[in-house]
């Protein structure tokens, strides 16, 4: 199966080492993601948006491209076929102002395109999607807010976004999210438990 993950942090996928001021969570589970999916044999292809170089910001002339079901952008035709071809996807990214970072919010406003990703056959109707091997996708988060408060407070906005707003209007619901809060007050002994889990999780997909 081949598994394709979108990665967002300024550090990169590389910072999973527990070096301070250099150091991710986010990119911790990346590396553990990535030992999951291999030991169960899946084929990964890595989008990391940093490392990419990746502009999330979508100009005029990109949004006119957009509109003629083309792209200025090479990144953007690159990922629009990598993700055609998934069998599954996954998101990591941490959670910022309870929602995600510009580089996630830039991937769906440029990749998701209609035409391409997505067909909206009559106008008010729900789209179809344009994925046709995907069995699921994976949203593994980072974030201060406890579980609780997220929920309670602030309607876990990040779920309305990428699963309601974008997955569900495309047509496919086969989605699970992953979220995991507070672990800069957490020991090392527990981040490192957290961590084992995931790799466990995703050996047995």
């Amino acid at each position: 199966m081949r598994a394709v993950i979108v990665f967002d942090h300024p550090y990169g996928g590389k910072a999973s080492e527990n070096v301070a001021h250099r150091r991710s969570f986010s990119a911790a589970l990346l590396s553990s993601v990535t030992k999951g999916l291999a030991q169960a044999g899946h084929q990964i292809n890595l989008i990391d948006l940093h490392e990419d170089g990746f502009d999330p910001v979508m100009s005029a002339a990109d949004l006119a491209s957009w509109r003629q079901q083309q792209s200025m952008d090479p990144h953007v035709a690159d990922y629009q076929q990598r993700l055609m071809a998934a069998d599954y996807i996954f998101f990591i990214f941490p959670i910022w102002w309870e929602s995600m970072p510009a580089m996630t919010k830039g991937f769906l406003d440029k990749v998701f395109a209609k035409g391409i990703l997505y067909d909206e056959p009559k106008p008010g109707r729900p789209f179809a999607h344009h994925l046709p091997c995907l069995k699921g996708v994976y949203l593994l988060t980072v974030m201060s807010t406890p579980n609780w408060a997220y929920r309670l407070f602030f309607g876990n906005p990040i779920t309305k976004i990428l699963f309601r707003g974008t997955f569900r209007k495309m047509g496919f619901h086969k989605l699970r999210w992953l979220n995991y809060t507070g672990m800069e007050r957490r020991p090392l002994e527990a981040r490192i438990r957290f961590l084992n889990q995931t790799q466990l999780r995703f050996s047995r997909l």
